[in-house]
């Protein structure tokens, strides 16, 4: 943020409204990522979606602002960043009343899909606008601010999102983005002034789509061969795309004069290291959201709102903790903290692997999320650090942006592969539960062929009620049974995260600096 150029410091009156705009703005964007996957039982459940569909509600979203949000960024710099923030905000608006007014899984796919589009729009877009605005010493107050109150929102958001999901519907946790981006624009089209960068390169639009192309073709792939199988041609062909679009966006990178993600950045080994590990943590992060509440509604029986409630401590300790975690990378250099706080990540998800069906919250996964939240805390400040220090000032918000892409991207790709384990574990599992009922085989077969819903699956009417209840039993160990082994899996990938930072993070008296 400090390498933005082409900015009009605000009129002291609207300093407040522009922060005002800004943390809406980006809460709107943050938070969804998030209430969604509260509301993901709810939406299974009406749409009587297959657990593909599920992952698609939350990659669609994924894909679009992965691979757009440098675009997004440069789009503001190009055109001009209140013009492009705004956009955003309506683009938002639009797809939220299309998600929330969804007949089908189908339309709502489609919305999820523009909503990401918005949201690439947002993100880079308000800290962009603050550091325009802004300048000296009040831009780090305002980036302080707005820090401070979007971690607020996205620790409230899961709460309120799933008090309304209990209450009312899930639908109105897009309805309720309809009055949030409408106060944006306003005070947008009123308080912020236009700035945009006058060094701007042009739009790399040949990058985006092949970047939009290859992650969404990988995804796809990975996801449809639950369904399909691999030898599907929609399968292979869909892998086949995306590895062939991720090559060739490789090349296109390192020939464009102004790419979307310069490659000359990774000539930085702190950079690439410090970007191989956040791909590492943030997949095992992003596959832990997708399931965690999938387990605490389908299969522990908790409400929406206290499956909002669950993670709470997580956001808590990270947003209390940041600033005496960034006084770490003083003391003690950044490849202490970036070890440490894998490991205590590591350790998280053994927690959450233990727990069975019917465990107590505070004995089963309390614990698990406070050392996760501890473990997140210790990390992010000093990633942040190594990402901003290990290239030169003037490509310090480039490298911010690339680092912010590869969080997402790794929550997208792990959602897709990860996926795969759980559909397969949570079949052998209940497969092997259901042998021992001596179920009529039409109905073991009709149970068969629904396992993709996972936990959502249904006994069939007219069984027993005690037949009923033993099926019940079984599809919930089921899952529990596949959730602790992709925790163990991210486990090891939290500890390939410590790896990393130990063989490339400089030590202490090798601190990271410019190096490209």
């Amino acid at each position: 943020m400090r390498s933005a150029v082409g900015g009009v410091p605000c009129r002291p009156e609207a300093r407040v409204w522009i922060l005002v705009a800004t943390i809406l703005g980006s809460s709107m964007a943050f938070i969804d990522s998030t209430v969604v996957n509260v509301a993901l039982p709810a939406i299974q459940a009406t749409f009587r979606a297959t657990v593909v569909d599920v992952q698609w509600v939350v990659e669609s979203y994924g894909l679009f602002l992965g691979a757009l949000i440098l675009v997004g960024g440069s789009l503001g710099d190009r055109l001009g960043r209140r013009l492009m923030f705004v956009a955003g905000a309506a683009i938002f608006a639009v797809a939220s009343a299309g998600c929330g007014g969804a007949w089908n899984i189908h339309q709502f796919l489609v919305a999820r899909s523009i909503q990401g589009v918005g949201a690439a729009l947002l993100v880079p877009g308000s800290l962009a606008i603050i550091s325009s605005s802004f300048d000296g010493k009040d831009r780090g107050q305002a980036i302080g601010t707005w820090s401070g109150f979007t971690a607020i929102t996205t620790a409230i958001g899961p709460v309120l999102g799933g008090w309304l999901i209990e209450h009312a519907s899930w639908r109105w946790v897009f309805f309720i983005n309809l009055p949030l981006a409408a106060a944006v624009i306003a005070i947008s089209a009123w308080w912020i002034p236009e700035s945009r960068s006058a060094g701007a390169g042009r739009v790399d639009w040949l990058g985006a789509f092949l970047a939009t192309v290859g992650l969404g073709g990988l995804v796809n792939g990975f996801i449809e061969s639950v369904n399909l199988g691999w030898r599907n041609p929609l399968v292979f062909g869909s892998l086949t795309v995306g590895c062939a679009s991720l090559g060739a966006f490789a090349f296109v990178e390192a020939n464009f004069a102004s790419p979307m993600l310069p490659l000359s950045l990774f000539k930085s080994r702190s950079f690439s290291g410090a970007n191989l590990l956040t791909l590492f943590l943030y997949a095992a992060i992003g596959i832990l959201f997708f399931l965690f509440p999938l387990n605490l509604i389908q299969v522990q029986e908790y409400s929406a709102t206290a499956a909002g409630a669950a993670v709470l401590p997580l956001i808590l300790l990270m947003f209390f903790l940041s600033r005496w975690s960034g006084g770490l990378v003083a003391r003690y250099g950044p490849r202490g903290p970036l070890m440490i706080g894998p490991l205590f990540v590591a350790i998280a998800f053994v927690l959450f692997a233990v727990p069975s069906v019917g465990d107590s919250y505070w004995k089963a996964f309390f614990p698990a999320v406070v050392v996760l939240g501890y473990g997140m805390a210790v990390t992010v400040a000093p990633l942040t650090v190594v990402v901003m220090s290990s290239v030169n000032q003037d490509r310090a918000g480039t490298a911010s942006g690339v680092n912010n892409a590869v969080a997402r991207v790794a929550s997208v790709l792990a959602i897709a592969v990860l996926g795969i384990v759980m559909v397969s574990a949570f079949g052998i599992r209940l497969n092997h539960g259901l042998a021992h009922l001596s179920l009529p085989p039409g109905v073991l077969q009709g149970l068969q062929a629904d396992e993709i819903r996972l936990a959502d699956l249904q006994p069939p009417a007219g069984l027993n009620p005690t037949t009923s209840a033993a099926v019940k039993e079984s599809v919930g160990q089921a899952f529990v049974f596949g959730f602790r082994i992709v925790m163990l899996i991210c486990a090891g990938l939290a500890l390939a995260s410590a790896v990393v930072a130990c063989l490339v993070i400089p030590k202490n008296d090798d601190r990271p600096g410019p190096r490209s």
